[in-house]
């Protein structure tokens, strides 16, 4: 199977590996991306890859708490210009507002509800603000918590919005706990909330990777492979603190897990919290959007490294 300049250009997108390492990966694999990755990872190169591609898109993710109901939303618009216009901010705003209080079941069902402050339909008031804002613009994804006690984060100004759910107890006030917590969640975007949602077939992915790595590696390749696969058990807990929520160094004070702090900082104020759920929107995560020239670019580095 060929692969493209482009195929190499979404490899180190998803792998942080320099481009010549991605070629020689393609190559190897026959242009399998999944295989590649796999390959990399073998050779030490990659860590985890995450399989949603880091292509920008404009517009906005919003996350906020209208009357106890937690929403976070992402709508989309063409040019970074009209994302940042006063109309299409409000407009962002007023669909979270809709869906925390209509509560719809999708998009279509969303785009049925009455707009806030008009007789008009959600769908009906989407060409009136193309018109205003003269872009083309899309409701993208919602999501919404209506029980327990949610904590809204935006970042950047829209670049991400979470939202964090959590279950709290002895009437205590968990809003600071739940945006330390939002805040890491935005920054590590994190694969897993919590070891325990970890699929079997991941870890035995992990465990695979692991004792490739130590059939590469001169000092370890002679071990018998017991000692290698019980080595490579033993090291999971790594893939955990990177890969899970709970399991990961608090960012403010990288000598507690996220679950420590969140425990400890309950207890401090008189009460429990417990983490539920949570939802991480990126605007534009895995949309497709023009290229400009870099996969040309890519492809004359490539020829050069021939």
């Amino acid at each position: 199977m060929a692969f493209t300049a482009a195929d190499v250009k979404t490899l180190r997108e998803r792998t942080n590996v320099g481009m010549m390492d991605c070629k020689k990966a393609l190559t190897a694999c026959d242009g399998d991306m999944e295989k590649a990755i796999e390959w990399l990872r073998e050779k030490g190169l990659a860590k985890a890859s995450k399989k949603a591609g880091r292509i920008a898109a404009e517009g906005m993710a919003y996350a906020t708490v209208e009357n106890g109901v937690g929403v976070v939303v992402e709508v989309n618009a063409e040019t970074d210009f009209a994302s940042k216009a006063p109309v299409f901010v409000d407009f962002v705003k007023d669909i979270a507002k809709t869906v925390a209080g209509n509560d719809p079941a999708d998009l279509e069902a969303l785009k049925n509800c009455k707009y806030p402050g008009s007789d008009l339909t959600v769908a009906e008031t989407i060409p009136e603000k193309v018109m205003v804002i003269g872009e083309n613009l899309q409701i993208r994804r919602f999501a919404r918590f209506d029980k327990n006690t949610s904590v809204s984060y935006v970042h950047a100004g829209g670049k991400i919005g979470v939202l964090v759910n959590l279950e709290v107890s002895g009437g205590i006030d968990a809003t600071v706990i739940g945006k330390d917590v939002a805040m890491q969640i935005a920054a590590l975007n994190p694969r897993f909330w919590d070891k325990s949602q970890v699929p079997a077939e991941v870890l035995d992915e992990e465990r695979k990777i692991l004792v490739a790595q130590m059939d590469n590696d001169p000092k370890m390749a002679n071990k018998p492979q017991q000692v290698k696969e019980k080595i490579a058990a033993g090291k999971l807990n790594k893939f955990y603190e990177e890969n899970c929520l709970l399991q990961q160094a608090f960012v403010k004070d990288g000598s507690v897990s996220v679950e420590q702090y969140i425990n400890s900082a309950a207890k401090a104020l008189g009460g429990t919290v417990k983490f539920v759920d949570a939802v991480r929107f990126e605007k534009g995560e895995g949309i497709e959007k023009k290229q400009e020239d870099f996969a040309a670019e890519v492809a004359a580095q490539m020829n050069m490294g021939k």
